[in-house]
């Protein structure tokens, strides 16, 4: 059964007889008595109640919050001061509690509660955000996604800031071998910068990653970026057909409302013969996650050289022997910075071009996840079967392409953009 009125009463008069309490929390211990009011003007006119009951409320730093709401002001000046420079539509506050406001909540509900009151936390984020919304018209309440919020310890009386980084959908195509996906430290300085590096801190001048994010990292003022691709093809690789899709993460932005399909041009305009991508669109966080943990199906062009020769027939039999399962243990090549695992995928084609004794074209459609490299070759076994071991005789790749990856179920309308042109 709800509290009646006289119930309501007595126990404001409770709590105003019951030490020094400032207006926010007289209010907000009794938030759901009066619509439209705000804590302050709630906590005014239970004052004068009180007042009118011969109960003067002492004077003295309030004894539930310790005067943490005397503080708003300042909050919003630094949280104003952090978000000037940025571009926002969206923002939120959140607040940190002390230990010892924790434990006032529970202890003020039992002893003066009638279930009226709105959380600490509730109201002052709440108010927060009225003073905020003064200082930046135009601006509102961002609770999935703010474009930039900010976290009050008060235990601390310190301010986190966090300014949403920018997601951006696309596909890139690398017409150049020799050109890692991503920056790569350089191995010498570890990314601090040395003789060997030129000071720049990075084993290779230029990646897809750079060669993409510059004009995007420029116009927006971001602080940096992230790239997040469906996998990645070898450096000494190409990536052709339609495309690999990717996430471009820009970090910190500082302007927000940007023309992507121009920077887009942009980027392809300066990479000319290098890299090439599609008109970028915005993605999400979500979209990363998806992206990246696909196991999206691949198509390879690879040539393939023989250390003794190999007659058409043989090739195409060997290759068609192949389809199906493929154990593979981790390369050698990479088992620096993967788990030595053995991880079972599946190849779905396998054909070949014969070219002559020694040389030929392969062709092939894998799962998300199979070294192309290692099937043929057999890594000293760590490949099983192998192209190498169905014919008996050493074999090894010495170009490489990707001509096809399946774009991620789930990443949404990007699907429908236009492939890029040979």
């Amino acid at each position: 059964m709800s509290p009646s009125w006289q119930e309501h009463v007595e126990a404001v008069l409770a709590l105003g007889a019951s030490g020094p309490i400032c207006l926010e929390c007289l209010g907000r211990t009794f938030a759901k008595m009066g619509r439209g009011l705000s804590n302050d003007l709630r906590g005014r006119v239970l004052r004068l109640l009180l007042a009118s009951q011969g109960v003067e409320v002492r004077e003295g730093p309030c004894w539930i919050c310790g005067d943490a709401f005397v503080d708003l002001g300042r909050w919003v000046d630094e949280a104003a001061r952090r978000a000037e420079g940025f571009e926002f539509a969206t923002y939120l506050f959140g607040v940190r509690l002390s230990p010892r406001l924790s434990e006032m909540e529970p202890f003020v509900e039992e002893r003066f509660g009638v279930g009226t009151a709105e959380t600490t936390k509730h109201a002052f984020n709440r108010a927060l955000g009225l003073l905020f919304d003064r200082r930046f018209p135009g601006t509102t309440v961002g609770f999935k996604s703010p474009d930039i919020s900010f976290l009050i310890d008060l235990e601390r009386g310190v301010m986190q800031t966090h300014i949403a980084s920018i997601y951006l959908l696309g596909r890139y195509r690398k017409l150049e071998r020799g050109i890692p996906q991503t920056k790569w430290p350089c191995r010498k300085c570890r990314g601090r910068g040395c003789d060997a590096c030129a000071g720049s801190g990075l084993q290779y001048a230029e990646s897809v990653e750079s060669l993409v994010s510059d004009p995007f990292v420029e116009a927006s003022g971001s602080s940096g970026s992230r790239f997040h691709g469906a996998g990645r093809e070898d450096i000494d690789a190409r990536m052709l057909g339609s495309g690999r899709p990717f996430v471009l993460e820009l970090l910190e932005p500082r302007i927000r409302t940007l023309d992507w399909h121009a920077l887009s041009d942009e980027a392809n305009r300066r990479a000319a013969g290098r890299i090439q991508i599609s008109p970028l669109v915005p993605a999400t966080r979500k979209t990363v996650e998806i992206v990246k943990e696909s196991k999206s199906r691949k198509r390879y062009r690879a040539r393939v050289r023989f250390e003794a020769p190999v007659d058409p027939e043989s090739l195409t039999e060997a290759l068609a022997s192949l389809v199906g399962k493929i154990a593979q243990r981790t390369p050698q090549r990479v088992s620096h910075r993967r788990a030595d695992l053995v991880r079972p995928r599946r190849l779905y084609a396998a054909e070949g071009e014969w070219i002559d004794a020694t040389t030929a074209d392969v062709r092939l459609e894998t799962e998300g996840g199979l070294y192309v490299k290692e099937l043929i070759s057999g890594d000293n076994g760590r490949s099983d079967p192998s192209l190498a071991a169905r014919l008996g005789i050493p074999a090894r790749v010495f170009e490489l392409d990707v001509t096809h990856v399946e774009w991620p179920k789930g990443a949404g309308e990007a699907m429908d953009m236009p492939e890029v042109q040979e």
